[in-house]
Formats: structure tokens, sequence, C-alpha cells
């Protein structure tokens, strides 16, 4: 059986729930409590020894320990439906926006989070090692943020998904980008429409309850 060890509350894990869903790979969830610190216990570190989630344990001698590595093994293990494309083209646009979103979107609020909040003083980054809070880092994250809407709204005008014509991983690391950033104050409004009805339309997808 594959074991995902997930934190419900926390974003990086949430992404590739979403994908176990979408592609209905059966599992077992773990529940790692990342505010007690569970991550950072002996048990875990023998299994990520880089004390974070997600985990997925598909063998003994296989644990993949971060979204790039669990969405290409699940590409590869179950191939339909294609999150990563089927093209050259979409392979590359989704590869593309994926990265895009990871780096414009999801960094920004982790900067504004984790460089501004009392409780992560000393923890500014995830994993074992401890670095102190940068105030600027987290300014910096917050304007960088308001400019991923901009760009997000204007790449979804007349568009269903994010990268090509068809729901990809890119739109998954989107919708948790967009829903994490609530967590720093900061959320789309009538200035990106286009992003509100892409948003919308995705919570019609049932991968998004989980």
């Amino acid at each position: 059986m594959i074991t995902f060890y997930d934190c419900s509350t926390a974003p990086s894990p949430r992404r590739a729930r979403i994908l176990l869903a979408e592609k209905r790979i059966p599992h077992q969830a773990v529940q790692v409590d990342l505010r007690a610190g569970e991550q950072f216990g002996e048990s875990f570190r023998r299994l990520n020894p880089q004390c974070t989630v997600p985990v997925l344990r598909v063998a003994d001698d296989l644990v993949l320990t971060d979204n790039a590595a669990i969405t290409a093994w699940a590409e590869a293990a179950y191939p339909e439906p294609a999150l990563l494309g089927t093209t050259p083209a979409a392979k590359a646009a989704i590869a593309s926006w994926n990265w895009r979103v990871e780096f414009e979107g999801l960094i920004a609020v982790a900067e504004a989070l984790r460089n501004r909040a009392p409780a992560m003083a000393g923890r500014a980054l995830p994993g074992p090692v401890d670095y102190p809070q940068i105030p600027a880092l987290a300014e910096r994250g917050l304007a960088r943020l308001q400019q991923f809407f901009v760009d997000l709204d204007r790449q979804l005008q007349g568009r269903d998904f994010v990268a090509t014509d068809d729901f990809s991983i890119a739109d998954i690391t989107a919708v948790v980008a967009v829903d994490f950033a609530r967590i720093v104050k900061a959320q789309p409004d009538a200035r990106h429409p286009d992003l509100l009805r892409w948003r919308a339309a995705m919570g019609q997808r049932p991968s998004l309850a989980a």
C-alpha cells in the first residue's frame, strides 16, 4: 500500500493531495503534526531527513520527499489523466507555468509568512536548519504576490486553464498558491476578474475538496 504523509493545514502536501485525487491513486494517509514539530522527530527524520511534507512512500526502497518527485512518479505510474501534458509544446508550457507559479506565487507567500510571523522566528525556511527572519523579505514577498495576481489574471484571459487547454499540474499549483495567500491577508479581488472566474471554476472539481 502506498503511504502519503500529509498535513491538512499546509500548502505543499495539499498539492500532492490534489494530484493523488486527480489521478485516483489508492493510498493511505498519515497526518504529520507540523505545529507540534512531529516532522523533527527521530522516526520522521529517518523517513525524510529534510523534515518536510509531503512524503510518498511507494515501497520500502522508494520514498519520494518533494512535489517534483511525487508528480514525476505519479505521471509515469498513472499516466491518465495526463497532468504534465501529452505533446512537446504542452509539456513545455505546463513546466514553464508550474515553475512560474511556484516561484512567483508560492515562494512569495512563504517569504511574507515565514519572515514576519512570530511563531516562525528562527524558522524562516523549512527543513532541518534554522535560519533567521529577514523582515525586508516579508515586504518583498507581499509586493511580489500582488504582481503574481496581476500576471496570472492576464494569463487567464480567455482561458479555462493556466497553461494549456486542459487541466494540469500548473492549475493545481496555482490553486494552492492563490488559496495560501490568504494566510498573509492577500487575495484576488475585482481587479482580477479572470483569476476569480478561474478559481470559481476550479472549485467545482472534486479533487479540490482534498
